[in-house]
């Protein structure tokens, strides 16, 4: 049982088997009861489970997280979703990583044996590397990666005003860390509503003064909806939350799936920019809970404003 929200990051640190993610969820329909939510849980492609509390069809506002927990790395994942020569530089690295040990084993297999036999051990080599990143044994912490979105979404479920909570629908994604899976599972059952919903997609809020909304293209083509979005902005100590809107961004997450996604994260300062690092690692064990109750409050002021 959850006493608070907080108690996600002991009670239930590691979500990646079915048993893991059950009790999880056995555990979050139970707490968000309390504070006289209905919830569902929805099955989708490949196995994957949504948590969904409230009603979808409904709803103005989709406020998300994904719950599953990633695969362990020897590299951190690092992400600088505002500068582009950064971005471009890790992506070329962690292809060179895959490709590198492969076409080893592919060069020797192919001198010792054939090169037949070559090409297959390279191209089995190839996709083996691919799976362990995206299915590999599990990372056993994730306090950023992605509890920190989780925590700050039920925060958001049990401090909503009752007169607001008809506007809103808190979903919980599965199999983000496969590929987007549980979020683009939810898309399709739910197309005609999401259509038009505003998703605000929280992903690594845990650590770092700079938070940060990506809105998606077709959300920034439209002023009016964007414009909102400012509602929630403002600059708390040294953190803020702030939108970017324009230049170089590109912020890998559930939002995507959707015309009116927001991608929400905290990050660091450092000499290339912006960036969110440590997350796949062994390094992940910070949540401030200065995040969750910033935005928290911004996020709430942003849905209780609108009419």
């Amino acid at each position: 049982m959850l006493a608070n929200s907080m108690d996600v990051l002991k009670q239930f640190p590691v979500r990646k088997t079915k048993q893991q993610k059950r009790a999880f969820r056995d555990a979050v329909q139970s707490f968000v009861a309390e504070f006289g939510y209905e919830s569902t849980v929805e099955k989708g492609s490949f196995g994957c489970h949504n948590l969904v509390i409230g009603n979808p069809e409904t709803a103005k506002y989709l406020v998300t997280a994904h719950y599953d927990t990633c695969a362990r790395m020897i590299v951190p994942n690092l992400i600088t979703p505002c500068s582009f020569i950064p971005f471009a530089v890790y992506q070329i690295l962690v292809v060179l990583l895959i490709m590198l040990p492969a076409a080893l084993l592919g060069f020797l297999s192919g001198i010792l044996i054939n090169e037949s036999v070559g090409m297959t051990v390279w191209y089995v080599t190839i996709w083996a590397d691919i799976l362990l990143m995206m299915l590999g044994p599990a990372n056993n912490h994730n306090a950023n990666d992605n509890t920190s979105g989780v925590v700050t979404v039920l925060e958001i479920a049990r401090t909503l005003p009752e007169n607001q909570r008809h506007k809103v629908c808190f979903v919980l994604f599965d199999l983000e860390e496969a590929g987007l899976i549980g979020s683009a599972s939810y898309r399709k059952a739910h197309k005609k509503a999401s259509d038009n919903q505003i998703v605000l997609n929280l992903d690594c809020v845990g650590e770092g003064d700079n938070i940060l909304m990506f809105p998606t293209k077709k959300l920034k083509k439209d002023r009016k909806k964007l414009t909102g979005l400012y509602k929630a902005c403002g600059y708390f100590g040294n953190k803020s939350v702030l939108v970017h809107e324009k230049g170089f961004s590109v912020y890998p997450s559930d939002q995507a799936n959707f015309p009116y996604g927001v991608g929400i994260c905290a990050l660091n300062k450092g000499k290339f920019g912006l960036y969110l690092g440590k997350i796949h690692t062994d390094k992940d064990t910070v949540l401030e809970e200065t995040n969750v109750n910033i935005l928290r409050a911004a996020l709430t002021t942003y849905i209780s404003c609108d009419s």
